[in-house]
């Protein structure tokens, strides 16, 4: 049962690093998008 659970753990430790990473990327096309938008104003 233990090896299970320390697979598991790792598992989401990964899934959660990858969502923060992701969520990161989003933020800085979202700002390169509004300084576009700006720019074209």
């Amino acid at each position: 049962m233990k090896p299970s659970f320390s697979v598991l753990l790792i598992g989401l430790a990964l899934t959660l690093a990858a969502c923060n990473t992701i969520k990161g990327i989003g933020q800085d096309v979202q700002s390169a998008g509004g300084a576009i938008e700006r720019a074209a104003r």
